[in-house]
């Protein structure tokens, strides 16, 4: 731990003076306010320090949590233009969102997006209690509209102890229950459009709600349109006072291009361009290329509280996914049928103010049946077909844990056993006349967490925890559509230390982490010079780092001009390195992790003034990316200035907000969806340069 400490701790000393003087600030403003004996804890402050965090079914204020938890809250979701996540995911420390094209997201947490070239990999996906990443891995997290959510939590490093197979974590995303009418329209550059309305009802025994969206862009790029509709009903039913169930039926229809990866070269004279024909390969524009997703889901949760001490959550899940994807290639069409269940007992043995015990049992499984063609792509229509495959996907573990306070300590262990089993035949092959079985055998991983409160305003917490993750689906058979049996599951031990806690009472809030991560056969893309992808396990990487967070409340008062102000600011160093791997003669040991940033420093201001008006604004420094593992070639750093301006306008009930802002105000030409070691170099996605948005949003 000391030489972890040593070497995280070292920053460079340039770096280390740009932040000094938002540090600074930070610690005179939240200062200067505790002298002000009326003003009490912003809004964002207080709601944390009273929430109760859902993770690890802790049950546990945010500051007594043995883990790296960050919380978002709907005040935070709601800063900027209430279309994207991807500016309020990017505000958290050690995360990060990409966004290729609208509609087209990666997330990694602490580097885990090595091994996703789109999509959601290597992170458990839930809403509510609701698994959505299915039984393949793969999550379709563009499905969700950011009015659904009330809260987000987002579990930093391995939580394969309580949710399955994952490194890089965990992501809860709490629906929003609370009673009203609301609706919403905003517009913006590139064509930018939405339309929101949600209606919620309670009654002693039976709540409603229901939400619709639609959402549509045509993009900053050529090819790089975006239409998405989503319905989501929910009805809940307090069956007596023990027992209550809860029905969640959810449609949503998306469609986006892709633009497709071009070069350096490409995006600082034409940034706008979608990928080129190059040789006898068509471009993203004469094939059409895009993904077509209509899913259906529903869910059935039992709660039950059979005894004060002994309760029982319960689910079944059920969704069906018409894919169509018209690649450069060629036209893949997917038909997927998802079904999972999740069980989770709890028992507390003892519940006093110096002394608890409570264990969790459970387990999740989950079974994936996917019908997949691929054809030759006409300008966008099927042509001939080149196979037809079949694949069954099983995924099961079963989890436990145990939970003791005894004074001021807190002590959380767990485990859990995971299998992974894929059935899979090429119906097209008349050669191969019995499927491929692969499995993944039962796998433990343990996780360990302890925090000690000093008193109500420090705590400290160390954890060691095993991630365990195998192939997805979409990785064992990629777009070249060659079934790889070769590629092992990667797995790797996380060990940190952190602090969590306020000062100036309660104007400073703080969370500070270090980290060291050591992951075993690292699952990495390559691409070959047909734009089809595969994947290799590349030996290991080193991942240590370190994360800062504060929150400086400044004013929070009734009355004058400016009623409250929060200033805040994200820092999270990452020095990751690839060890131990070599690609034939090539031996890429040593070299900076591909697609991560080294640097990234996100700070904020938050002010509300007199009147009804607010300001959000927020600035993103992100260091310069490596696009390949060689390290041959970089994406370089870039600076985003994002600015919202709001009035509230209330009467009785009533609310209307009307709000502007601005994004990329700086007018960087930068990419935030890299293709990592892209062939041809073909590495950049170039985001939308400066652009406006405006709208209003009624709220009874």
């Amino acid at each position: 731990m000391k030489l972890l400490l040593r070497r995280t701790l070292v920053l460079p000393v340039r770096f280390a003076a740009m932040c000094s003087p938002l540090l600074f600030c930070l610690f005179f403003a939240a200062g200067a306010a505790a002298q002000d004996t009326a003003n009490t804890a912003s809004t964002d402050t207080a709601t944390l320090n009273a929430v109760t965090v859902k993770a690890f079914s802790a049950g546990l204020k945010w500051k007594d949590v043995p883990a790296s938890v960050a919380i978002l809250n709907k005040t935070q979701l709601a800063k900027f233009d209430g279309t994207s996540l991807v500016p309020i995911i990017n505000s958290v420390t050690g995360v990060r969102m990409e966004e290729r094209s609208p509609g087209s997201y990666r997330l990694s947490v602490r580097g885990s997006l090595l091994r996703s070239p789109f999509g959601v990999r290597n992170i458990k996906i839930y809403m509510d209690d609701l698994p959505l990443t299915d039984a393949t891995g793969n999550t379709y997290l563009n499905l969700i509209d950011l009015n659904q959510l009330q809260s987000v939590e987002i579990i930093k490093g391995p939580s394969s102890s309580f949710y399955g197979a994952n490194t890089g974590g965990a992501v809860i995303l709490n629906t929003d229950d609370k009673r009203g009418i609301e609706a919403g329209l905003s517009g913006g550059s590139f064509g930018l459009f939405k339309e929101y309305v949600s209606v919620k009802e309670h009654t002693d025994k039976l709540s409603f709600g229901l939400q619709q969206s639609h959402t549509q862009s045509d993009g900053y790029r050529q090819q790089s349109a975006l239409r998405r509709d989503v319905v989501q009903g929910k009805l809940g039913w307090k069956v007596n006072k023990f027992s209550s169930l809860t029905f969640l039926g959810l449609y949503a229809n998306l469609h986006y291009e892709t633009p497709g990866g071009i070069t350096k070269a490409q995006m600082d004279s034409l940034p706008r361009l979608a990928r080129l024909p190059a040789g006898s390969t068509p471009g993203a524009i004469q094939q059409n290329a895009g993904i077509y997703n209509a899913t259906y889901l529903g869910a059935v949760t039992y709660n039950a509280a059979f005894t004060e001490r002994f309760s029982n959550t319960t689910l079944i899940v059920f969704s069906y996914t018409n894919f169509n994807n018209p690649f450069i290639t060629n036209y893949e069409r997917r038909r997927e049928q998802n079904y999972g269940a999740r069980t989770n007992f709890q028992y507390v043995f003892a519940d006093k103010k110096d002394f608890s015990l409570k264990a969790n049992v459970g387990a999740e499984a989950q079974y994936n049946h996917s019908y997949i063609q691929v054809f030759d792509n006409n300008g966008g229509e099927t042509a001939d077909n080149q196979f037809r495959d079949k694949v069954h996907t099983t995924q099961y573990f079963l989890f436990g844990q145990l939970s003791l306070k005894a004074k001021n300590w807190l002590l959380q262990a767990g485990a859990s056993t995971n299998s992974l089993r894929y059935w899979y035949n090429r119906l097209t092959d008349s050669v191969n006349l019995y499927p491929i079985i692969r499995k993944t055998g039962n796998t433990v991983s343990p996780r360990l967490g302890l925090s000690y409160a000093v008193d109500q305003s420090l705590s400290f917490y160390v954890t060691a925890a095993k991630g365990f993750s195998p192939p997805t689906l979409a990785e064992v058979l990629p777009s070249g559509g060659t079934f790889t049996q070769t590629l092992q599951a990667e797995y790797g031990w996380n060990y940190e230390a952190g602090l969590k806690g306020s000062l100036f009472n309660n104007h400073l809030q703080y969370n500070g982490s270090v980290y060291y991560f050591a992951l075993k056969n690292a699952i990495v893309r390559r691409v070959d010079a047909d734009g089809n992808e595969f994947f290799v396990n590349a030996g290991g990487t080193v991942q240590k780092g370190m994360e800062l967070w504060l929150n400086g409340n400044v004013v929070n008062r009734d009355k004058g001009f400016v009623r409250s102000l929060g200033v805040w600011n994200s820092f999270s160093y990452q020095p990751y390195k690839f060890d131990d791997y070599k690609s034939g003669e090539d031996d890429f040991s040593g070299n900076s992790l591909t697609g991560v940033p080294r640097y990234i420093n996100v700070s904020g201001i938050d002010a509300r003034f007199a009147g009804g008006v607010s300001l959000n604004a927020m600035f993103n420094y992100t260091s310069s990316i490596q696009l390949d593992d060689a390290n041959t070639a970089e994406a370089k750093a870039y600076h985003l200035l994002q600015v919202k301006i709001a009035k509230l306008i209330r009467f009785n009930k009533f609310r209307l907000n009307i709000f502007a802002g601005a994004d990329n105000l700086l007018n960087e030409v930068y990419s935030l969806g890299n293709d990592i070691n892209a062939f041809g170099g073909r590495f950049y996605n170039p985001a939308p340069a400066r652009n406006y948005y405006g709208g209003i949003a009624v709220k009874l």
